[in-house]
């Protein structure tokens, strides 16, 4: 049965055992590298690098997880081990889980037609930690990644396993921080401004949205920055119902933004019913303050 969350040092001894266990162990990517699912990830993400298409295409690096995720169904080679931990923590209470955060080491490049083969291990158990969303204890599992037998890559994933905090004035009501790092602080420094702040390469003058530390067109480390007029429409959306979280009332729309300068953005949709929102309806930016301390760019949807 669900209760209070059990802590105590022979608990987290039992979590620690863990460590180094497989998490999954030998398994098959669906199906191999190919230049389909690397056209409507590229069209996802609006990358239009010729490094992705033609007959020497490698697929974009970040696709890497892509390769060995399994859909809606539940994987073969996932291990018993895995599995009672994760009863273990939710038994214990700590029953509610978010990803948190994934790291990514790119060993080669993979190219249509490798076979993808893979084994998941439980690296690390932490201490419970104290969040805003609850209390409760990071996971972190390493996929080590190989194309035809040979290594491509490494994809270290960490999910949050906690006790959902209560109370009408907890911390958990407030919404999630974003992520603050020395890529995109100045865009969040220009959203402070008010400003939606667009990376341009000043080597090519290609725009680039989100903030990265290079040029996916020359790779040039090299740019400064454009801001947005603010006029877009709604290149893509859904509608969230579930999981249900005390910072968000569901249903809401969340919108794949394409800017008028040709980049594009996910927020939400605001000003208009969740169930009037279109593909290619009119947004126009404004910034909502959410709290004392949280101001984000979000659309308003312009009907006519």
């Amino acid at each position: 049965m669900r209760g209070e969350p059990e802590v105590h040092e022979e608990f987290e001894a039992r979590l620690k055992a863990y460590q180094g266990r497989p998490a999954a162990a030998t398994g098959v990517g669906r199906d191999p590298v190919n230049e389909p699912m690397i056209r409507h990830w590229c069209e996802a993400m609006g990358d239009t690098s010729p490094a992705y298409t033609g007959p020497d295409a490698v697929a974009p690096p970040t696709m890497l997880q892509a390769w060995t995720m399994a859909g809606l169904t539940r994987r073969p080679e996932r291990t018993a081990a895995y599995d009672e931990l994760l009863t273990l923590l939710d038994e214990s209470g700590h029953h509610a889980v978010v990803a948190t955060d994934c790291e990514q080491e790119y060993l080669r490049p993979l190219r249509p037609g490798d076979e993808i083969t893979f084994d998941s291990v439980i690296e690390s158990v932490s201490g419970r930690k104290t969040t805003k969303l609850g209390a409760g204890y990071f996971v972190t599992t390493r996929t080590d990644v190989r194309a035809n037998g040979e290594p491509a890559g490494t994809h270290r994933f960490r999910i949050l396993k906690y006790a959902p905090a209560h109370g009408p004035s907890t911390p958990s009501e407030r919404r999630p921080r974003p992520v603050v790092n020395r890529d995109n602080a100045g865009f969040w420094e220009g959203v402070a401004r008010r400003e939606l702040l667009i990376q341009r390469c000043t080597a090519c003058a290609t725009l680039r949205f989100p903030w990265l530390p290079g040029c996916t067109t020359c790779g040039s480390p090299d740019w400064d920055t454009v801001e947005a007029s603010g006029e877009g429409t709604v290149h893509s959306y859904v509608v969230m119902h579930h999981p249900p979280f005390p910072a968000f009332e569901p249903p809401y729309a969340v919108g794949l933004i394409e800017l008028a300068e040709g980049v594009r953005i996910v927020s939400n949709v605001v000003g208009v019913p969740h169930d009037k929102v279109r593909i290619g309806m009119p947004v126009r930016l404004e910034f909502r303050r959410y709290d004392d301390e949280l101001v984000l760019p979000v659309f308003q949807g312009v009907t006519p």
